[in-house]
């Protein structure tokens, strides 16, 4: 059982390697997916494995044990040491939840802040313009979506390369791009080491609408030339948004300007579904391992509930 409980917990330090490399082998679109579904799997395996770990230690004192009704010990091979796993499970517990809890609170002020500021401003269509120095631009989700820019953006871009802008942004806002980053960021809050894994999926998203307003607009070069130029323009000034609000201008741009103006389909992407296989693996032995730790875990209990012989 302790092998079984320890993988999930293990795996997730292999996933940065494997989900960096999947975001730049894979298509852009499979990748979101197949990042952000690795993701959630190695997080819940993580989630259940630590959840496991505390069950045993709770069962392993006397007023626990009367509510499990256990007439025998809780017996694991790894009695020693159950008491300090649980507390250390229980102490990752906590800090995940209330950072999760933080960053939900935090983000769902900003969207609303977002949203109220952009009813106030006046729009054409799905475009909301609002007066400000600073040049920005994202895809506000929600009920409507809007693609939010600012004035200053405007400005420092001409009108060719605002329409690849505008492209990008809505094709967040049409894929849902938003849901991908949300599950990103609670699986990061899950287990620190898929922290690199929420960037990796943040690069996928942004590479799905640099392509899909590469498509749009038929130029790939006029693509890269609008990214680089918005990216510029917003300098170091990084405005206050929501995480789950995708914008042009984040992320690895001079990567995603070459991938642009590069092969769309290069040769080394030949290896890119083996990557990705690796990763779907490791979740999938994440999810199986603290699923066979959870039912042995259930049967030792039986066990000492008397309901059935070891």
């Amino acid at each position: 059982m302790t092998a079984l409980l320890l993988l999930p917990l293990l795996l997730p330090f292999i996933a940065p390697a494997l989900a960096g490399r999947t975001a730049r082998r894979l298509a852009p679109a499979p990748a979101v997916w197949v990042l952000t579904l690795a993701a959630l799997a190695l997080a819940g395996g993580s989630v259940i494995a630590l959840g496991a770990l505390v069950l045993t230690g709770l069962l392993k004192l006397p007023v626990f044990a009367s509510l499990g009704e256990l007439v025998h010990p809780l017996r694991t091979p790894w009695d020693a040491v159950a008491m300090p796993s649980a507390a250390a499970a229980v102490g990752l517990i906590a800090v995940g939840a209330w950072a999760l809890t933080s960053s939900a609170v935090r983000q769902t002020r900003t969207l609303r802040a977002a949203h109220a500021e952009a009813g106030r401003r006046a729009v054409a269509g799905d475009l909301c313009v609002v007066d400000s120095p600073h040049p920005d631009a994202y895809a506000l989700p929600g009920r409507p979506s809007r693609v939010v820019i600012t004035t200053a953006m405007i400005r420092s871009l001409d009108a060719a390369e605002r329409e690849v802008l505008f492209a990008h942004e809505r094709a967040h806002n049409t894929h849902h791009h938003h849901y991908f980053l949300a599950a990103a960021e609670l699986a990061a809050h899950c287990h620190p080491a898929l922290r690199p894994a929420r960037d990796a999926i943040r690069y996928a998203a942004e590479r799905a609408a640099d392509e899909a307003a590469a498509a749009t607009v038929g130029d790939r070069r006029l693509a890269a030339r609008a990214i680089a130029r918005a990216a510029l323009a917003s300098g170091t000034h990084h405005p206050e948004r929501p995480t789950v609000a995708p914008a042009a201008t984040t992320g690895p741009v001079p990567r995603r300007v070459a991938a642009l103006l590069a092969d769309p389909a290069p040769r080394h992407r030949r290896t890119a579904p083996w990557v990705a296989a690796l990763l779907a693996a490791c979740a999938i032995a994440s999810v199986g391992a603290s699923a066979t730790g959870l039912i042995d875990f259930h049967h030792k209990v039986e066990v000492a509930q008397g309901e059935v012989a070891h």
